[in-house]
């Protein structure tokens, strides 16, 4: 409140906010897409490309820190809990939501039902509480915070990591594998039901083969629609949960940048997320064809 009107004006003419909306959105779009990966170019290899000096960095308006540097400074942290999570969750929901559907109604299938029905229901900062209040509170067992500094260079350090990733990524991937074990479920019990199913079993084929070759492969078609969208949310972090473990991720920075009004961070981070929707989108779309050979891309 203290800055006089004409420095503020000065402040807005050189941030750009004077400019009409279209040649905003096209400098940040050049910005975005040609001189920042020219400029992560020039730090990976260490040559200069084009006029270096005057091309400019998109900063942060609270640290004056590129946002570049910024994203790929939390990156890492978010990919070891939250992609370490997601990855364990696929490989636990999968082999859950087949037994449970190929033993549909029994005690296997409804343990899962009830515990799907808990984790896809109760929200994480919830479940991150409780674990934090059970195992590092009374138990004493794991860190109630992460500990970003932490660098693993011998077996004791390996250790503290380890421990202090375990209640987050537990946590996210419990609330994970309640959705696609469910949703594996579902699409494999809709399959047992086909034709093919019934034609493989009568021409003598081993029941485990008729799971895991035919119906396990077209069931998957839904599932990894629901994996690849899914992984931008690797990228995006874990928000809460993030926030309840003191995780320096990406999460945690689009919280900071919104809540203290940073364009530059919020807008390129948003950007960064649709971008990955849509290209994993069409992973997922590429990935159809080798599982269902019907489909097509011509």
């Amino acid at each position: 409140m203290t800055i006089p009107q004409e420095v503020r004006e000065q402040i807005r003419e050189s941030l750009g906010i004077n400019d009409p909306f279209l040649m905003k959105y096209g400098k940040f779009m050049r910005q975005f897409f040609i001189w920042e990966p020219l400029n992560i170019i020039e730090e990976l290899t260490g040559q200069e490309i084009g006029d270096s000096e005057g091309r400019l960095r998109l900063r942060s308006w609270a640290t004056r820190a590129p946002v570049i540097d910024l994203i790929i400074q939390r990156t890492p942290q978010t990919l070891k809990v939250v992609g370490f999570s997601y990855i364990l969750a696929i490989l636990i929901a999968i082999p859950i939501g087949v037994i449970s559907a190929t033993h549909q109604y029994s005690l296997f299938d409804q343990v899962g039902t009830i515990m799907s029905v808990i984790g896809f229901s109760v929200p994480t900062f919830f479940t991150g509480l409780l674990a934090i209040m059970i195992f590092s509170v009374e138990l004493r067992w794991f860190p109630s915070s992460y500990n970003t500094t932490l660098r693993v260079t011998d077996w004791s350090s390996f250790v503290a990591q380890v421990r202090q990733m375990f209640l987050p990524v537990m946590v996210l991937t419990f609330f994970q594998i309640a959705t696609l074990s469910r949703f594996t479920r579902s699409s494999m019990l809709d399959n047992l039901q086909q034709d093919y199913v019934r034609t493989a079993r009568s021409k003598g084929f081993n029941e485990r083969v008729v799971v895991t070759r035919h119906v396990l492969r077209n069931s998957l078609i839904p599932v990894i629609t629901l994996v690849a969208l899914g992984i931008p949310q690797i990228f995006a972090g874990a928000i809460i949960t993030e926030q309840i473990f003191r995780i320096n991720g990406l999460g945690a920075l689009l919280i900071i940048a919104i809540q203290g009004s940073d364009v530059p961070l919020v807008m390129t981070l948003t950007l960064m997320f649709a971008i990955l929707i849509i290209a994993f989108n069409l992973v997922a779309d590429i990935i159809y064809g080798f599982l269902d050979p019907r489909i097509r891309y011509n």
